[in-house]
């Protein structure tokens, strides 16, 4: 993983700082091994926005992506690129970012309500479209998966889901990109289920829909900012699988329900091996650790895999090697953390989304606070 030289800085200034404030000798026992307390880095407030942001992507060139839901409130654009001068460009053009009545009658054409931006080894913009404005019903023929060039800033793919695929209470919340570029793995926060696209026809497998580690589970309530998140029914909402990431050699497929403790794997040869049955597909799930709520998630070059925690308004990071779950930064600025990505020198970027202040939580109260915010951190090696 690459480290910003201000990071390795601060990182050598904070071990010098431990080992010169060591008051005396402390003798460990054989194969135990001390340490240091991760450095807490620098949150840095990078654009406001006026829409409520959800989905970030930063190329392999440093261009920044960002996609706006159309939940409660049409945004002005679906899919952006936030340019240098903090200014938005529709992306790919005005024309895919329209919507209205005239746009209605042809949604494969337009974005409808996009919830998910993510970049592939190739430097392709893929979007994830569930088109179900306000969480209403997926609009049929809307649902797609969307692969932009950005060598030319023109759509190359538009792959359509039916309701096979995407049944009108699906919400399919966010996609990985096989490392060969052959499959694409897309969640589907809400029904439960993985989906499976066989990119050289399109294919489409609705995978683990009925496994538990595709649920929210039974009993869990999240507590943000002091408060359970319930509907105005007081009901938990059973936001299913949402947060889904792919390790570096793209072995393992990494997913987790929102309204949940546990963090899944899966191997993806088994998810793409269409020969097994669902029973023999669970063999393969394995659970890997109690996080709490997650929304996004996202593996670096070293296979940690980082998580955005709402309970704690924090990011974490896992580290497969030791098994261990710690805090990168924390802080009651990132309001519902949501995406993530890295740029190529090394900073983290996520997108604060308030979802939970949404007035479906909180008895049709709008506690929203305008700007919408992006934040970044450097990283440090870990």
């Amino acid at each position: 993983m690459r480290t910003t030289t201000a990071g390795r800085g601060r990182y050598l200034k904070y071990i010098l700082a431990v080992l010169l404030g060591l008051g005396g000798c402390a003798t460990n026992p054989i194969g135990y091994v001390t340490a240091l307390p991760q450095v807490q880095p620098d949150l840095i407030e990078y654009r406001q926005l006026n829409d409520q942001v959800t989905g970030i992507a930063v190329s392999h060139q440093g261009r920044i992506f960002v996609n706006f839901p159309r939940w409660d409130k049409d945004p002005l654009y679906s899919v952006a690129e936030l340019l240098p001068d903090g200014s938005l460009r529709p992306y790919p053009d005005h024309d895919f970012n329209r919507w209205g009545k005239d746009e209605a009658a042809h949604p494969e054409a337009h974005f409808v309500c996009v919830q998910s931006v993510v970049i592939d080894g190739d430097d392709n913009l893929w979007v994830i479209d569930p088109a179900s404005p306000g969480f209403k019903g997926v609009v049929p023929g809307g649902a797609k998966l969307v692969r932009i060039n950005l060598a030319n800033d023109t759509i190359e793919r538009n792959i359509p889901f039916d309701e096979t695929a995407a049944p009108r209470s699906a919400y399919l919340n966010d996609v990985r990109i096989d490392q060969d570029g052959d499959f694409a793995y897309i969640t589907d926060s809400g029904t439960g289920a993985i989906l499976v696209v066989d990119l050289s026809n399109g294919t489409t497998r609705r995978r683990l829909a009925g496994h538990p580690s595709t649920k929210a589970e039974p009993g869990y309530v999240p507590v943000i900012d002091g408060k359970e998140l319930r509907n105005e029914q007081g009901q938990v909402p059973q936001i299913h699988a949402d947060g889904i990431a792919i390790d570096s050699s793209g072995t393992y497929l990494y997913y987790h329900a929102l309204t949940a403790s546990s963090l899944y794997r899966i191997r993806t040869s088994a998810l793409k091996d269409f020969s097994l049955s669902e029973e023999q597909l669970a063999g393969f799930v394995e659970k890997v650790a109690d996080t709490g709520a997650v929304d996004g998630m996202l593996t670096d070059a070293d296979d940690n895999l980082y998580l955005t925690s709402l309970e704690r308004n924090a990011i974490m990071r896992y580290r497969p090697a030791g098994d261990i779950l710690e805090t990168v930064v924390a802080g009651d600025a990132i309001q519902w953390p949501d995406s993530m990505d890295i740029s190529p020198d090394d900073f983290l970027y996520v997108t604060a989304s308030q979802i939970h202040r949404m007035p479906r939580f909180n008895n049709g109260r709008d506690r929203r606070m305008l700007p919408y915010k992006i934040f970044k951190i450097g990283l440090v090696p870990g």
